[in-house]
């Protein structure tokens, strides 16, 4: 069947008004229910998924060679002027597609699930690439505790590159949420506990990661199984907690697989 979208001409459209709020505000996705994918990667990646868009939104230059797939199961499909995306857009160099979903609903913790939990991760690109490492070393939930930034914000979206998608994600908790895990907590320090390659790192496990400046705080510090640090021979102060949530899923999931061979 052959779709006709709704063209749309008016940067006053009630729709772009929303659509530019998703887009450029890190957190409007929480009071409209929806979340803004922009770009034919983050869209392929939901798609991926089994997820279809609520609205489908696509440049008048790019909609005559949209391949079906990328249309079908969507509720609506809207063509808009190149000009009228590169004003919603938040990229430097705007895409030509975009997906409205509907926001995912809130899942309950998981208490035997290999977890991260993100402790006041404020910078929208670490957030970002930590559900990106996340994904890929075979954690499956994502707690992010309040002060963290909002991991549906566009910002994060683009960092995770579709990891959002294969994770199972709950955030403006308090520390007192960690008490429903029921797998040993990991807590990272730059000075603080032993080498990590010194340690038998236990599976399934949650890794806490903080603040890039102040770190773990103490509440979620109190539920740790166990502290380790990274040795830095170059003698930097500390590293980026992007980097070292990539060092330390990576060592889990090397645990898992060296558990799962003795087995």
């Amino acid at each position: 069947m052959k779709i006709i979208p709704t063209p749309i001409q008016s940067r006053d459209n009630p729709l772009l008004k929303d659509l530019r709020r998703l887009a450029q505000d890190s957190t409007a996705y929480r009071k409209q229910g929806r979340v803004w994918l922009e770009g034919d990667h983050l869209c392929r990646a939901a798609l991926a998924r089994g997820l279809q868009p609520a609205i489908a939104v696509f440049s008048e230059a790019l909609w005559p060679n949209v391949p079906a797939a990328w249309v079908q199961g969507a509720g609506r499909v809207v063509v808009i002027p190149r000009a009228l995306f590169a004003d919603i857009s938040g990229l430097e160099s705007p895409a030509q597609m975009g997906y409205i979903m509907d926001s995912p609903s809130t899942p309950a913790v998981l208490p035997d699930a290999p977890t991260v939990v993100l402790d006041r991760v404020q910078d929208a690109g670490n957030v970002g690439s930590i559900l990106r490492s996340a994904a890929a070393f075979g954690f499956i939930q994502v707690l992010a505790l309040k002060g963290t930034a909002a991991l549906w914000a566009p910002k994060v979206l683009r960092a995770g590159m579709g990891a959002h998608f294969g994770l199972r994600l709950i955030e403006g908790l308090q520390p007192e949420a960690l008490e429903a895990l029921q797998l040993p907590l990991i807590v990272t320090s730059s000075h603080q506990g032993a080498l990590i390659q010194q340690q038998t790192l236990p599976w399934p496990c949650a890794w806490a990661l903080g603040h890039e400046g102040q770190g773990v705080g103490e509440a979620v510090a109190a539920h740790a199984a166990l502290s380790v640090r990274i040795g830095q021979p170059g003698g930097e102060e500390s590293l980026n907690v992007a980097a070292a949530a990539a060092i330390c899923l990576h060592a889990s999931a090397v645990a898992a697989v060296a558990a799962a061979s003795a087995t």
